[in-house]
């Protein structure tokens, strides 16, 4: 996998950061882990140039929530493709989301976070070709 392209997973909860992981790396992707929101934020600032998207729970318990790591993300790479996964959060997605983004509601097949994730990298790539 020295050629995956790299995402960073940020999901309080073990089981499904595991489920996640699991699904993301076996459609050929390479997963850096966060738990909460502040070991993320650092994560991403360490190696923003190797992260290729974010994928982040809304909700990530005390501290950073998943709508700021991917505005600090945002901040340093404003075209990161950024996914939201929620169980309760939507409703706030138009207010606190980051724009180009997409949000899946828990819970939502491994699936369909591989199809977000790569239409937004496709989007990305697809942006930076023509803008050259």
């Amino acid at each position: 996998m020295e050629d995956a392209v790299t995402l960073l997973l940020v999901e309080d909860e073990p089981l499904l950061q595991n489920i996640m992981v699991a699904g993301l790396e076996d459609a050929g992707f390479r997963v850096v882990t966060a738990a909460d929101g502040a070991t993320a934020a650092k994560s991403f600032h360490a190696n923003a140039d190797e992260i290729a998207a974010l994928i982040t729970d809304v909700r990530l318990g005390a501290g950073l929530d998943g709508w700021e790591v991917a505005r600090r993300a945002r901040q340093m790479r404003p075209e990161l493709p950024v996914v939201y996964m929620t169980g309760d959060s939507a409703a706030d997605w138009a207010a606190k989301g980051v724009p180009k983004s997409v949000l899946l509601q828990k819970p939502f097949a491994i699936q369909q976070a591989v199809i977000a994730v790569a239409t937004l990298l496709n989007e990305a790539s697809s942006t930076i070709t023509h803008n050259s």
